[in-house]
């Protein structure tokens, strides 16, 4: 009779829970039994284990083999268990010192070939590791400088069963080929940085090349949404823009990103999380160290949006744009679920997606960006351009962005066509992103220092509550704001959301709090009403 564990990480939504992998050899005919709610792919490992324990060169147990995962409660899913169960078996068998594996936390799938493969969500499970007290883990050598992200841990990135076998026995470590292309050939054993115990994992360049980067300086014109644009990235405010097809819209969208600050460390540390859940980390750059940009096809359910899929539920649009921009391009053809499914995550900042298998809650703070033409021919707004849509064509198609979506937009700017003289002539550049984002940053510092010993950060998540008791405008700022409220024009949301856009306009201005005329921009970026006060953010007036 022989007893053994390892550790490995089951991951729900992007947290993680340590799950000890048992093995339990006893007399009788042979069997492999694996009990602890294991899914369809976890079930699968007994056969995977088998080959690549018998092919690495090690001798399969002839016995009665349990394989018990606890707790048992947690559903598990995947094939990341593979590596600590066969080490479990392994030890049992006495192939190995079971206190070798103990308390080592293993993730990676096998091959019946005895290769370590990659899997999806390394850096969230070696940070849930890390959080329950475990300093060793080993990944496949893909993924260990996403492992080594986390400090504290020791990492040790091998390429099959056949070298982890050789370290835990204290034994020659075989060569092995490389685990495939843009893997570093430095170490046969696949060990990332030799030190003590497992070794000490090095986090790999947090970025690629010098890949060109959309440029503001790359838009003609269009100073008013170039403006909105601005305080939109200094406040974290959501944006929509409207205006015919060709006007410039996608083009602002995407040139967002670009004068947004970089992410902080643990900003970092959480987009990377979602990313590596979703499998969709660039090669060779582990940790996002740029605000992500979404932009999903109008044809996007509402679970791609907002995460699901069978059995446990997977990160959506909404949780790939964390920390970064979402950009619904043609916003009135997505389907009115899933537009009215983003009303939790606006106001928010995560999603909870409830399903069969479990509840998961995924981050979920972005910045939107709604585009929309004016109506179905995009030809609404233009004088002299021969609109066909008829006066009820066009109201429903407005009003596929419903009233309580549009409330929590910030934002709202008319794209005008580009003109002659700014298209051809080259009158109409303005400032390149590096000169908007020392803008940008700026105001984002002054709104920090202000909001210090606060949960907010950002203009945007400040409630109403403290922007009407504690972060006052000046004596007599509100007076249009009210007027507006008692038409109507705006609502108590809108209120609270006019205040934080004055915030952000005073900031870019280097002012200590919002005036009458802040107050002014505020309300024509949000309500469209010319106020007689030019936009002129980060430009003293």
């Amino acid at each position: 009779m022989g007893f053994a564990r390892a550790c490995s990480v089951a991951l729900v939504g992007v947290e993680g829970v340590v799950v000890e992998v048992q093995a339990d050899l006893e007399p009788g005919v042979a069997a492999f039994t694996l009990v602890g709610l294991p899914d369809k792919s976890l079930v699968e490992s007994r056969d995977r284990v088998r080959a690549a324990v018998v092919n690495s060169g090690a001798e399969w147990p002839q016995k009665k083999l349990t394989v018990g995962l606890s707790p048992a409660s947690v559903p598990k899913s995947g094939s990341g268990f593979d590596l600590a169960v066969a080490c479990a078996v392994l030890g049992a068998a006495e192939r190995i010192d079971p206190a070798a594996v103990a308390d080592v936390v293993m993730i990676g799938e096998l091959g019946l070939d005895g290769r370590v493969r990659p899997v999806r969500g390394i850096l969230p499970a070696v940070l849930a590791a890390a959080e329950a007290g475990y300093r060793q883990v080993v990944v496949p050598e893909q993924t260990a400088g996403e492992a080594a992200l986390v400090p504290g841990i020791s990492v040790l990135g091998v390429r099959s069963l056949r070298q982890l076998i050789a370290v835990l026995s204290d034994e020659p470590v075989p060569d092995e080929p490389s685990a495939g292309p843009g893997v570093p050939d430095t170490m046969s054993a696949g060990l990332v940085v030799p030190g003590a115990g497992l070794g000490t994992g090095l986090a790999l360049p947090t970025s690629g090349g010098a890949a060109h980067r959309p440029d503001l300086a790359d838009v003609a014109g269009q100073d008013r949404a170039r403006q909105a644009l601005e305080v939109a990235a200094a406040g974290g405010h959501h944006l929509m823009l409207s205006g015919p097809p060709g006007a410039g819209k996608t083009m602002l969208a995407e040139r967002l990103t670009g004068i947004l600050p970089p992410l902080s460390r643990q900003e970092s540390l959480e987009v990377t999380a979602v990313h590596s859940v979703a499998g969709i980390l660039p090669p060779g750059e582990p940790l996002i160290s740029r605000a992500p940009y979404c932009a999903p096809h109008h044809s996007a359910t509402m679970q791609s949006l907002v995460g699901g899929g069978n059995g446990m539920p997977r990160p959506g649009a909404v949780s790939l744009a964390h920390r970064g921009i979402l950009f619904l391009d043609e916003a009135p053809e997505f389907s009115g679920r899933a537009l009215d499914a983003l009303r939790q995550p606006l106001e928010s900042g995560h999603v909870v997606v409830a399903r069969a298998a479990g509840v998961v809650r995924l981050p979920a703070r972005f910045l939107m960006v709604l585009a929309a033409n004016p109506c179905p021919c995009g030809r609404h707004t233009l004088a002299g351009a021969g609109c066909e849509c008829p006066p009820s064509a066009v109201r429903r198609y407005q009003a596929r962005l419903s009233g309580p979506l549009l409330d929590r937009v910030d934002l709202r700017v008319e794209v005008e066509p580009v003109g002659r003289a700014d298209l051809i002539g080259g009158g109409g550049r303005g400032e390149s992103s590096a000169v908007v984002a020392d803008r940008v940053r700026e105001a984002r510092d002054r709104a920090a220092e202000r909001l210090a010993g606060t949960p907010w950060s950002t203009n945007s998540e400040v409630p109403g509550h403290e922007l009407r008791t504690r972060l006052v405008a000046a004596p007599g700022a509100l007076m249009a704001a009210e007027r507006d409220m008692e038409r109507g024009i705006l609502t108590a949301r809108g209120l609270d959301r006019v205040l934080r856009v004055a915030w952000t306009v005073a900031d870019l201005r280097a002012a200590e709090r919002p005036d009458a005329s802040d107050i002014a921009v505020a309300l024509e970026l949000r309500t469209g009403i010319q106020r007689g006060v030019p936009l002129r953010a980060g430009v003293e007036r």
